[in-house]
């Protein structure tokens, strides 16, 4: 049996608030472009998709990016929660990731100027005209990511309006069953957009200086919080760096971080990129975990570390090391819904403490 001082970091709980995850391996938001009916209903492929990995033994299993309103959809396959049927289908999924142990989560997302695009196994690159269910897009400027069709630039009473409409998507979420909702700043999508001095060119209370550029953050923290009950956990993910002169960078980023703990933020989530094309990325393995110690140092904030984190030992390192308070799994959990059963093996827990289904603990010995 493993005990508490023999326990690996990466399989000690995790208590914010009310919610505690089992261990601290967490699966990342991940698109998969799959809503069969163009309505942004989630099918079984989602069902099947994240319940394995709840199954897997997963502490956290947070869905794709859930798109807020129509508009904000990446591509037009995409998942959304603006209507009822969305959220009851959302909560068929939320309750089977409940009853795997694993804590139930959603990212509530906007793409802006990045929505209405084709999906990466299309035939077909760029932004989705019309006539094939495409649609204008909306973002902080009139100006278009390259290779993409520009978009409208919202007005200053539209982008007041926004923050209500992540609200609304927040309680669908927590009436689907949900106990995390996660805000998606990060990638280049719209709250990004604002963010970035890249993108974010603006002359009213919006844009400018950083004060004008994360108000929309602000807001709709602030508004998201005001309706989720206070036992549930409000996170944000962030590109901590636009990888371009001139960009958003992991110092901002700390410093708003900082701002939102204060106003209700439990963690953040630390991943880099997307606002603009002409980025210049060091790729390597677990590339932005720099990002999240500097986050966690000075933010005052938990913070969650993503990307290239692929083996168990290297997980284990990170937090180990105090960069991080948990890990967002990505790429390598499409690769094996079990991976943290692999971990739990090859980290030395013992058998008897690994997250398996009774179905399944026959497998837990070798």
């Amino acid at each position: 049996m493993t005990t508490a001082s023999t326990t690996p970091e990466l399989f000690r709980p995790l208590t914010l608030r009310g919610v505690t995850a089992r261990n601290r391996i967490w699966l990342a938001p991940m698109c998969q472009y799959s809503c069969e009916a163009r309505d942004g209903i989630p099918t079984d492929w989602h069902l099947v998709h994240l319940g394995a990995h709840a199954s897997g033994g997963y502490g956290l299993v947070m869905t794709e990016a859930a798109a807020i309103v129509p508009e904000g959809r990446i591509s037009p396959q995409d998942a959304g929660i603006w209507n009822e049927a969305q959220q009851q289908q959302w909560q068929r999924i939320a309750t089977f990731i409940r009853a795997q142990g694993a804590v139930p989560a959603i990212q509530l997302a906007h793409a802006g100027r990045k929505a209405s695009t084709y999906r990466p196994f299309d035939d077909h690159t760029g932004s989705v005209p019309a006539e094939h269910n495409g649609w204008l897009t909306v973002s902080s400027t009139d100006h278009a990511f390259t290779g993409y069709a520009a978009p409208r630039r919202l007005d200053t009473d539209e982008v007041a309006a926004l923050p209500a409409q992540f609200a609304a998507a927040a309680e669908r979420a927590v009436l689907a069953g949900f106990d995390v909702v996660e805000l998606h700043a990060a990638h280049g999508y719209l709250l990004h957009q604002f963010l970035s001095p890249l993108v974010n060119d603006r002359d009213d209370r919006y844009g400018g200086d950083f004060a004008g550029r994360t108000r929309l953050l602000v807001e709709t923290v602030d508004a998201v919080r005001a309706v989720l009950p206070a036992e549930s956990l409000l996170f944000v993910r962030f590109s901590a760096s636009d990888w371009a002169e001139g960009g958003w960078d992991v110092e901002q980023t700390a410093r708003i971080s900082q701002q939102l703990a204060q106003r209700g933020v439990d963690l953040v989530d630390v991943s880099s990129g997307g606002a603009v094309a002409e980025q210049q990325i060091t790729v390597g393995p677990g590339y932005q975990v720099p990002f999240a110690r500097q986050v966690r140092a000075t933010g005052g904030v938990p913070v969650a570390a993503v990307g290239m984190i692929t083996e168990p030992a290297q997980a284990e390192q990170i937090l180990e090391r105090g960069d991080a308070d948990a890990i967002f799994v990505a790429r390598a959990g499409l690769r094996e819904p079990s991976w943290p059963l692999r971990a739990g093996h090859e980290l030395g827990v013992g058998h008897h403490d690994l997250p398996y289904p009774p179905q399944y603990e026959r497998g837990a010995w070798r």
